[in-house]
């Protein structure tokens, strides 16, 4: 008996029917090890060691995969084609040899498959080869890569942006790109602009639209006609004129299918399509690889989902190809198969394209066993691979210029007939972000011929602002940065959402403040790391490591020789220092209509200023506590309405002035951060900071409560008979009083009126209590 592990249970039961009654199919269920999210998993002073643990999750899986394993002979490892599944299977196998699970006759396989089929599961099975450590340590170093940024810099924002959560390697990178472009929105100027438009009958009435595309010897731009008054002064004359065709150029032209899918087109188009989010096509497309009950047999429908290959197998194009020609006819077969080129540099993941596992499988034979998503994105998956291999789609294009006899005005009228549908018979790919085409149908026109002008109209525009980014042309967007890779994705927007940073408003990403604050203190105190170009080397240099090129610990060090010390010298920085420069630099966004000063509208002589507390970020006056106006800051950077209640939130969470530290004469402040309230002597003093302890409430803490707790921990006196140091303080565990090395909590609600008597009296207490005894069963 042999043993085959996978990753996902929907693809244990599918392989399970292929293999026969000598294997078992066993289910890691996901990944099985995980750095705990704890500080010190990842070790930079220990050669970047990492401590994993068994995620709690896996372990009745592990154990199970454990018991299997020490009756089997073989053991193949079939997690799924990447640098992820890779990964599983060695931390699968570590694990098995940590429990000295495996027999010494025990053989360790990795076999690797990219599509569900029975052939190449048997096919694999067959060719089996050992774990490739390239695509581990690749793996690991993104791994290690991001704990040390969300470990190292996540407490940074947490000191410096009270509020704010945290910071991740990949997603500040986007997050950025989606607060620029909506800087480049509010700072667009909407200017207004005319386009003329002329209706001409032919010979026959046959009537058609031409545009004005010159005017006494201007060519006419976009921007040229402002304003009506200027368009309708050119309608007068040329109203007046006599009109026939001055030229007309026909040519043929050809129109080529678009590659098949790789993840982050399927991704864009499924959004287009659909309206699908980059996490649902990642979720519908893994259980249409994993397999699908198609009439009482488990099919796995589509070949590995996370992939940026456009690369088809021969015997995949062959097949395609006799589809086409059995579907449609041997004339939308191209005389020679279509070959797609990967334009990114390392593509890497899966060998091949997403595409149908079996093409004569038609959407419409199984359309009674798929839920609607899941028949949305196979049609979609089944038409565009089709697509790619049939014959161009051919058209005829003519243009029409139209002069007045006076050479006044010229009109340009343009048409196309599709001569040949082609690829177009079966697909059509979307665009972002534009028109519809449209068709203008010409009449059977003449050089020469007289034209009578029927109509002539002028049409007012605005020029828009660029759009903000849908999920598709934000993917889009990365992956022509080289940015993220096909497997994160997903994830890179999840996670943007799920902390708050930014909001989907119709299907279109706008940064929340949090966001905003976050991204332009990354820009202001890492540039670096959140550069375009510096991102996109990283990824370079894992595809490195993938190929054997590099060493995973010298892409670390690199890293981490730089970043390390530009976080303890940000940590340095002055908050009313970061606090200052984040307002300049959002200036606009914060007092749109204001360059200069803003004044209090409630004290007259205060001044309006970015202030930062744990419920978010708001607009304060600058003689606070005096003056308590607030501003809650909404997305568009103003008040929002019904804020009430949030603004008395802010007020209450805002730093307050308890009174000032005698001896150095700096503010005692209280503030709330992500773990309670806590008192603070200075703006930006991390030592002199205590936290509050239950038994005071933050709206009763004075000075004289502040510099009790500064004093802590104290020594009320020496212990009568043994001269030990009696020592008041508070731990993590709460107050107590200390003698020598023995602690004893104190329940006492008046502590700070605790004398060396009442000390005493707590520890003798405490030694006389009668211990608690635990009869055996």
């Amino acid at each position: 008996m042999d043993l085959l592990i996978v990753e996902s249970p929907a693809k244990a039961k599918t392989l399970g029917k292929y293999l026969g009654k000598d294997f078992s199919v066993l289910s890691s269920y996901g990944h099985v090890r995980s750095l705990p999210s704890e500080s010190g998993s990842v070790d930079p002073d220990k050669e970047f060691a990492m401590h994993y643990e068994v995620m709690s999750k896996s372990a009745k899986h592990v154990e199970a995969i454990v018991k299997k394993v020490k009756d089997v002979d073989t053991i193949y490892l079939a997690t799924d084609p990447d640098r992820e599944g890779e990964a599983i299977s060695w931390h699968i196998l570590e694990i098995l040899k940590k429990k000295k699970a495996l027999k010494p006759t025990s053989k360790v396989k990795r076999v690797v498959f990219h599509e569900i089929t029975k052939k190449a599961v048997l096919d694999a099975v067959s060719n089996p080869r050992d774990i490739d450590m390239s695509l581990v340590d690749a793996q690991q170093a993104r791994l290690a890569l991001d704990y040390l940024v969300g470990f190292t810099l996540s407490p940074v924002l947490w000191r410096k942006l009270p509020g704010s959560r945290s910071a991740g390697r990949v997603q500040s990178v986007a997050l950025r790109l989606i607060v620029e472009r909506e800087e480049e929105v509010e700072r667009f100027k909407t200017q207004e602009y005319w386009s003329i438009e002329a209706e001409f009958a032919a010979k026959k009435n046959e009537t058609f639209l031409a545009t004005l595309v010159e005017y006494k010897g201007e060519k006419l731009e976009k921007l040229t006609i402002g304003d009506k008054e200027t368009a309708y002064n050119i309608i007068d004359v040329l109203n007046k004129k006599h009109y026939s065709i001055s030229e007309i150029e026909k040519k043929k032209s050809t129109r080529n299918p678009s590659p098949p899918f790789t993840t982050s087109t399927l991704i864009q188009e499924a959004a287009r399509k659909f309206g699908f989010s980059a996490k649902k096509t990642s979720m519908v497309a893994q259980k249409l690889y994993e397999g699908i009950e198609i009439a009482g047999e488990a099919k796995g429908l589509i070949t590995y989902m996370r992939t940026d290959s456009v690369n088809l197998s021969d015997e995949a194009v062959t097949d395609i190809r006799g589809e086409i020609e059995k579907s449609f006819g041997k004339n939308y077969i191209p005389s020679a198969a279509r070959f797609y080129k990967t334009k990114s540099k390392n593509a890497q993941e899966a060998h091949e394209a997403i595409r149908p596992t079996n093409i004569a499988l038609k959407p419409s034979e199984i359309r009674q066993y798929l839920e609607t998503d899941f028949y949305k994105l196979y049609e979609l998956i089944w038409k565009r691979t089709i697509a790619c291999q049939m014959r161009s789609a051919e058209l005829d294009i003519t243009s029409v210029i139209i002069k007045d006899d006076d050479k006044i005005g010229t009109f340009r009228a343009s048409g196309s007939i599709i001569t040949f549908d082609g690829f177009l018979k079966v697909y059509r790919e979307d665009k972002d972000d534009e028109d519809e085409e449209k068709t203008n149908l010409l009449p059977n026109l003449k050089q020469g011929e007289d034209l009578n002008l029927e109509n002539l109209n002028g049409e007012q525009h605005f020029t828009q602002p660029p759009p903000r980014y849908t999920e598709a042309s934000l993917v889009k967007k990365l992956e022509e940065l080289g940015i993220g890779r096909p497997s994160t994705y997903p994830s890179i927007l999840s996670i943007l959402q799920e902390r708050n940073y930014v909001v989907l408003e119709k299907k279109r990403f706008v940064p929340e403040v949090r966001g905003r604050i976050v991204s332009a203190f990354l820009v202001l105190n890492f540039a670096k790391y959140v550069e375009y170009g510096f991102t996109a080397n990283l990824e370079n240099a894992l595809d490195d490591v993938a190929n054997g090129e590099k060493l995973w610990k010298a892409v670390l060090k690199e890293f981490w020789s730089e970043f390390k010390p530009k976080t303890e010298e940000v940590l340095k920085y002055k908050n009313q220092d970061v606090l200052a420069n984040l307002e300049n630099h959002l200036r606009g966004f914060l007092f749109p209509d204001s360059p200069g000063e803003v004044k209090c509208p409630k004290c007259s002589n205060g001044t309006l200023h970015l202030r930062l507390g744990s419920f978010g970020s708001f607009i304060g006056c600058s003689n606070y506590p005096q003056c308590d106006y607030i501003q809650n800051l909404g997305a568009s950077g103003n008040q929002q309405e019904g804020d009430e209640g949030k603004d008395e939130k802010i007020k209450a969470e805002a730093p307050q002035v308890i009174g000032v530290d005698e001896k150095s004469g700096k503010e005692i402040f209280l503030k709330k951060g992500p773990y309670g309230h806590y008192l603070q002597i200075g703006e930006d003093s991390l030592k002199k900071r205590v936290s509050l302890p239950k038994m005071f409430s933050p709206e009763n803490v004075d000075l004289k409560i502040a510099e009790f707790l500064f004093s802590l921990p104290k020594i009320l006196g020496k212990h009568p008979e043994t001269g030990e140091e009696i020592k008041l303080g508070i731990g993590k565990f709460g107050p107590y009083v200390q003698r020598g090395k023995n602690f004893t909590s104190v329940k006492e609600k008046n502590l700070m009126e605790i004398d060396l008597p009442q000390a005493l009296d707590i520890i003798s207490a405490s030694a006389n209590k009668p211990k608690k005894t635990f009869k055996k069963k």
